[in-house]
């Protein structure tokens, strides 16, 4: 037992304790498949290896890492990004909750995303897909804990839609997992509820309550999301899931736990059968359902589909007890489904699962929905070790399976499999991660064509390997070369920490992500109150709604204005452009006193809002470094105190009146050096 340290025993119930145990002495006869799995720390990495593995990750100054890693940020609410080999943080995405460092949820434009939420709870982003490959358009993220989905666009690394919450859905776990050609993002509940919003006591779970698959469409042109259709599903709690390629692209997967319909202590409640299951939905066909109104009703303004009054829609296949997620390999054809309480990975073929319904070679139903007989769609149980939660692939034909409660990563064989073949003998390698492996990536490891060089392992727990942080410990990720270059085992490179927490991610090759921009063109500004020029600078009070209104230039290294006045209980309305059109040239606009930051990129202009509730003097200023007289980058807003007079304004309304500055000197020719105080530099970099 010297994995017990890694095993969650305070607590646990003595049946629940006992199903560890067995859990143990069953992966404990992997050692006769030649693979013998090692404790945590146990391999040794000699000078050499050591020294290999540091030049595998190094990227020198003035490099660039190979690769994208997006991490989703857990209950951060944000997306982080890293670069790969290096595995070095490069930037933060925010997409659910408030980020100071870039302002967002501060301006007017974010805030109305965010509807009011403070918090979001990120699992699973899913990159946009053509022909079943990244295609660099979109990132897709969910929001397990206020039923929300959001888009990333590729091209600025910046959320530009919040969509929910998701109507008849409670807990977006089970997304968001797009179709090979972008068509949907398709999404389960973590949790049932009575159905329509409505009341029922828990008593009436197995019976009133309910789950639902939903299929977001997705706009091909723009990206935008918007509920298509959803489909009703038993009271199970639907976790990870995945969508199909190739002979499988029409159809999505999904693994439910507590097939028992349970409540309370689920840890043991939840955990009597041997068996839970995968939801097999063919979501072409919950289109057409949707579309033709088979089965349908309208529930909260969705068109619901009730899988039992709507044939061939949705169909249900056993897997092992308590499963955490399901993969499709490369090919589309072989379905993997890990339950966690179970030391094996179960290999279905999608032919079978086929000819399986057409033949109507059903075990049983539940709520009217098909089961397919288990051994009918199955290929091997492959005995991966203890704890198997999730799959990736390389595209040579190997599977890794991240293991929970043997902290380790398991490398191997897919089918097709001879006659006769040993499951055992499948299990080709096994590396030690430090700790309690979640989630896995490798190299475009959902896709119809992995790259097949690195895996990054998420682990749950460090357990104190970096330098002391208190009792807040941060979670680790540790690099994987499974490219070959040690020969076919795996090699350990690199660890890394991240706050918490990370569950899945995508890792997606730099040349996907070509069309990444460095600032906003002029050329392709929208927003109506954008300026280009510090004579277009200008504020205007209207005195019957109390509100001032203006817009602002921004530009190295001043604001115009670079005064402000308003009346004590003003609205102030300010659009700030920020003018520049060079890379890396950010502006803030930091209010003194307000708790008011918005960061605007090069060519981008932002709203900030705010009521002037006290009177005085207070300063604003940039809070992005931008120049040699970046300090001098300031103003004052000047709120003048009610039954005092406004000396701006003609009779305090109309347009303010202010000292304009000279006009600027002419703009640099592109490409020219760029002075730290000028106001141009690149014209393209995409």
């Amino acid at each position: 037992m010297r994995y017990s340290r890694f095993l969650p025993i305070g607590g646990i119930s003595m049946g629940r304790a006992r199903m560890f145990v067995s859990l143990a002495v069953a992966a404990g006869s992997l050692s006769c498949s030649g693979v013998t799995p090692e404790a945590p720390g146990q391999r040794p990495m000699a000078t050499g290896d050591v020294q290999q593995a540091a030049l595998a990750s190094y990227v020198k100054p003035g490099d660039q890492d190979q690769y994208y890693l997006f991490y989703s940020g857990g209950h951060s609410g944000q997306v982080f990004v890293a670069g790969v080999p290096s595995m070095r943080h490069i930037f933060t995405i925010p997409v659910f909750a408030p980020y100071p460092g870039t302002g967002y949820g501060f301006d007017e434009e974010s805030k109305a995303m965010l509807g009011g939420y403070t918090w979001g709870d990120v699992h699973h982003p899913a990159a946009s897909k053509t022909n079943g490959d990244y295609d660099g358009r979109w990132l897709f993220v969910n929001d397990n804990a206020n039923n929300r989905i959001a888009r990333v666009d590729l091209r600025d690394l910046k959320t530009k839609q919040i969509l929910g919450p998701i109507p008849n859905t409670m807990g977006n776990h089970g997304s968001s997992m797009v179709t090979d050609n972008s068509e949907y993002a398709l999404v389960a509940t973590r949790f049932s509820v009575p159905m329509g919003a409505q009341y029922a006591p828990l008593e009436d779970y197995a019976t009133r309550y309910k789950g639902a698959v939903t299929g977001i469409r997705i706009d091909p042109a723009t990206g935008t999301m918007s509920v298509g259709w959803q489909v009703m599903t038993p009271p199970f709690n639907w976790d990870l899931g995945a969508t199909g390629k190739g002979p499988s692209n029409d159809w999505a997967f999904w693994t439910s736990y507590n097939a028992e319909r349970a409540t309370g202590k689920l840890e043991a409640s939840s955990t009597q059968r041997d068996r839970d299951y995968v939801a097999v939905v063919n979501w072409k066909a919950a289109e057409a359902a949707a579309a033709a109104g088979t089965g349908t009703a309208t529930v909260n303004g969705i068109r619901m589909i009730d899988p039992a009054k709507a044939p061939g829609v949705m169909f249900l296949l056993p897997c092992g007890k308590s499963p955490h997620g399901v993969d499709v390999d490369p090919s589309g054809e072989y379905v993997i489904c890990s339950g966690k309480l179970q030391p094996t990975s179960t290999v279905f073929s999608f032919a079978k699962i086929q000819e399986a319904i057409a033949r109507k070679a059903f075990s049983g139903q539940e709520d009217g929905i098909p089961v397919v007989r288990y051994e009918d769609a199955l290929v091997m149980e492959v005995p991966v070790g203890l704890g198997p939660l999730h799959t990736q692939f390389d595209g040579k034909g190997y599977a890794y399976t991240s293991l929970y409660v043997e902290s380790a990563i398991a490398k191997w064989k897919l089918p097709p499999y001879e006659a006769g073949a040993d499951p055992k003998a499948q299990v080709v390698d096994k590396i030690p991660v430090q700790f309690n492996v979640g989630h896995l990536v490798t190299a475009h490891g959902d896709t119809r064509h992995p790259r097949g060089d690195w895996l990054v392992a998420m682990n749950k727990m460090s357990k104190g390997r970096s330098i002391r942080t208190g009792p807040s410990i941060p979670e680790s990720s540790q690099l994987i070369d499974i490219g070959g270059t040690g020969g076919p085992r795996m090699r350990m490179i690199y660890e890394a920490y991240t706050e918490p927490e990370p569950h899945f991610a995508q890792l997606i090759h730099k040349d996907v992500l070509a069309n990444i921009i460095e600032f906003y063109p002029k050329a392709e500004s929208h927003s109506p109150h954008a300026i280009w020029a510090a004579k277009d600078a200008k504020i205007t009070r209207n005195a019957a709604t109390r509100t001032v209104e203006g817009t602002v230039f921004a530009i190295r290294s001043y604001f115009e204005p670079g005064r402000i006045q308003v009346q004590e209980g003003d609205t102030v309305v300010l659009h700030i452009t920020n003018a520049e059109q060079a890379r890396d040239e950010i502006h803030g606009f930091g209010l003194v006193a307000f708790d008011k930051n918005i960061v605007i990129d090069p060519g981008e202009t932002k709203t900030l809002r705010f009521i002037a509730r006290k009177s005085g003097v207070y300063p604003y200023y940039c809070t992005n470094f931008c120049s040699a007289l970046h300090q001098e980058m300031q103003g004052y807003l000047e709120v003048v105190p009610q039954g005092q007079a406004l000396t701006m304004y003609d009779g305090g309304r109309g347009e303010m009146q202010f000292a304009r500055r000279p006009a600027a000197p002419a703009a640099p020719v592109p490409g020219a050096a760029d002075a730290h105080a000028g106001h141009a530099g690149d014209v393209s970099l995409r």
